[in-house]
């Protein structure tokens, strides 16, 4: 009797010196037949991604060609701009450093927030932090979000957070996302340059991006690569250790929050396998096996996979309109991202 196939690590090899000269390829062969840009604007958040994408970016045109962002906020980790200075002199590339918060702070972003924090904390204010964590999904209930604030002491208060109150919060701080798109398009106007995303397949699959903010863009050259991937491709390609060593994290509430503690419900790693697992038909049990987890919980593992890939087809959507389908197919024709095929 054969031993049953259990996914691990060894399913996301690649030869990644191959696969970065045939993303590299492909990005040259897009720019030139379809997009018909110099260049490439990447936003650099200094996480592994962005890093990995401007990296990529150089291979593909040379570091005179890519022009990288870093934008902070009042939210924003130090260690984000640290990694992203770093990543950018060891690349080599021209970039620009634009806080982003006097912006946010005129729109808004700050005060539709804390007032909908203040409606679960009244409390809440000057000196305080925050942060949105997912609950309830694997335990066999249905997700929901918690708010997790703390005071000037470092005392840490959580709350289930109401559905009103849930949605003002997210609207608020997708403003970020989506000024740190304008300063991108507008940097890739003026220098005839297209914008690079920055999503690897967990986030490109699941819908972990902002609509019109990290979910625009011209071209994704990770899209078709899972984290654990993206992290092998870093060491690859040479990256500095603490790059390849950064930990996800949204760094978008001004508590340290993991992507898992937001979105995912899964550290990277094992939401990796059991992405895989559902892409290949692994069974149940078997993703169970490879997890560490009981049938029953490899199963919500998996709806909760569906759920997300429903929420995100609006996420992906191109703006309705009232046409002939063979001219709607021209006008909502896909962002680029790579494929097995390496096609657009």
């Amino acid at each position: 009797m054969s031993t049953p196939f259990i996914p691990g690590p060894h399913v996301f090899h690649l030869d990644w010196v191959a696969e970065a000269d045939r993303i590299a390829k492909w990005i040259v062969d897009v720019l030139a037949r379809r997009l018909h840009r110099r260049g490439l604007v990447v936003a650099i958040s200094g996480g592994i991604d962005s890093s990995v994408c401007a990296a990529l970016a150089v291979r593909a045109v040379g570091a005179n060609k890519v022009f990288g962002l870093l934008m902070p906020e009042r939210d924003s980790s130090a260690f984000s701009t640290g990694r992203g200075r770093e990543l950018a002199a060891h690349l080599g590339i021209a970039h620009e450093i634009f806080d982003i918060a006097p912006t946010l702070e005129a729109l808004g972003c700050y005060r539709h927030r804390d007032q909908a924090i203040r409606r679960v904390f009244p409390t809440y204010g000057d000196g305080w932090k925050n942060k949105i964590v997912i609950a309830g999904g694997l335990k066999g209930g249905i997700n929901y979000f918690k708010l997790v604030v703390a005071g000037p002491d470092g005392t840490q208060q959580e709350a289930r957070l109401p559905l009103k109150e849930y949605l003002q919060i997210v609207a608020a701080t997708n403003f970020k996302q989506r000024i740190r798109k304008t300063m991108d398009y507008f940097h890739a106007d003026r220098l005839n340059y297209a914008v690079v995303g920055t999503p690897n397949r967990l986030e490109y699959e699941l819908g972990f991006f902002v609509k019109l903010g990290d979910g625009a863009a011209d071209i994704k050259p990770i899209a078709h690569l899972y984290k654990t991937q993206v992290y092998a491709m870093a060491r690859s390609l040479g990256l500095p250790e603490d790059i390849c060593n950064a930990q996800p994290t949204t760094d978008t509430y001004s508590l340290a929050q993991g992507q898992d503690e937001f979105y995912f419900a899964l550290p990277h790693a094992q939401m990796d396998l059991a992405l895989w697992s559902s892409n290949h038909d692994v069974p149940a049990p078997v993703l169970g096996a490879a997890l560490g987890l009981n049938e029953s919980q490899a199963r919500r593992v998996y709806d909760d996979i569906s759920a997300k890939r429903r929420a995100a087809i609006y996420l992906h959507a191109a703006a309705e309109t009232l046409g002939a389908d063979k001219e709607e197919n021209h006008l909502n024709a896909p962002v680029c991202t790579v494929g097995r095929t390496g096609g657009c």
